[in-house]
């Protein structure tokens, strides 16, 4: 398959299980409402080492807000409902309690029950305060710019994670700004979120390690300074390869990030470098979601 000269691979990428919850983040204006979202879903990029993976899925209008403020919609994934649980109220009381004039929310209504503001009230110190507002419990916690507002509960879903693409050029940049153009595409997709820094990730790694330390290592048949040395996946006019990793709510969504995101990186096309798009499997080893590239672009 040929899309404006690039060439898509007869490949899949290869996802796996995860629980997700989204949470409302809102506040003043929309500047410290993203200081809270950015906060709480940093260093969030991999399950790997990061406990679970975060972003911020868009900004919200005040009239899509609980409390009628600016807000920002945020997605946290995790590889199991305990993990996940603890990751929200750990972020939730450092990045978004600590954040002036923030209030935080749940931003799914069904699903599997789990603590948003349950236990954060107690920094309250017994002064906390609880109202029930049509059927549900929210937390007034005392703070020193005035109360910080959290709803007591959330949900989590199943959910999917790992979706991704690669995108080959012959020179970095414009391996970039294929990826860039994807990003902005896929951020206009609900219920997704690109997770790496700024939603791309050079570092794509391969399943296992010479060092018995490590589950993951550099993709080494992807590495263009390594074409000499390696089983190399790449041809001599490649010179960078940037990956994008998707996580969703289904995967539907995911699909639909795909192929926004690789129509967008196409959009280039080879006359500005821009010569393949591939994915990251592991031979089905990983995950029970294949995302066929050509069927997704059919």
């Amino acid at each position: 398959m040929n899309i404006n000269g690039v060439q898509i691979d007869a490949t899949f990428a290869e996802a796996f299980p995860m629980r997700a919850t989204r949470v409302i983040i809102t506040a003043q204006n929309m500047k410290w409402a993203y200081h809270a979202a950015q906060a709480m879903t940093g260093f969030a990029t991999s399950v790997i080492a990061c406990g679970c993976e975060a972003g911020i899925e868009r900004e919200l209008d005040p009239s899509e807000t609980p409390d009628g403020r600016p807000g920002i919609s945020a997605l946290i994934f995790a590889m199991g409902a305990k993990t996940l649980a603890k990751q929200v109220e750990t972020r939730a009381g450092q990045c978004v309690l600590t954040s002036p004039t923030s209030a935080l929310f749940a931003g799914l209504h069904e699903g599997e029950k789990m603590p948003l503001g349950k236990n954060l009230r107690f920094f309250g110190d017994g002064f906390q305060i609880s109202k029930r507002i049509n059927g549900k419990r929210y937390w007034r916690i005392p703070v020193m710019d005035g109360e910080f507002l959290c709803e007591d509960t959330t949900y989590s879903v199943k959910a999917v994670g790992g979706g991704n693409f690669l995108i080959l050029a012959e020179s970095q940049p414009q391996a970039l700004a294929a990826c860039e153009a994807a990003i902005e595409a896929m951020k206009k997709v609900p219920n997704v979120i690109m997770p790496f820094p700024g939603g791309v990730v050079r570092s794509g790694s391969k399943v296992g390690s010479k060092y018995k330390a490590l589950s993951a290592s550099t993709n080494d048949a992807f590495c263009p300074t390594l074409k000499g040395q390696t089983k190399t996946d790449l041809s001599p006019e490649i010179e960078s390869v940037m990956e994008i990793v998707i996580d969703g709510l289904t995967d539907e969504d995911i699909k639909k990030a795909m192929r926004v995101g690789i129509e967008a990186a196409c959009s280039l096309g080879a006359q500005n470098g821009i010569r393949r798009i591939s994915a990251g499997n592991y031979g089905g080893k990983l995950g029970p979601f294949l995302f066929h590239l050509q069927e997704i672009m059919a």
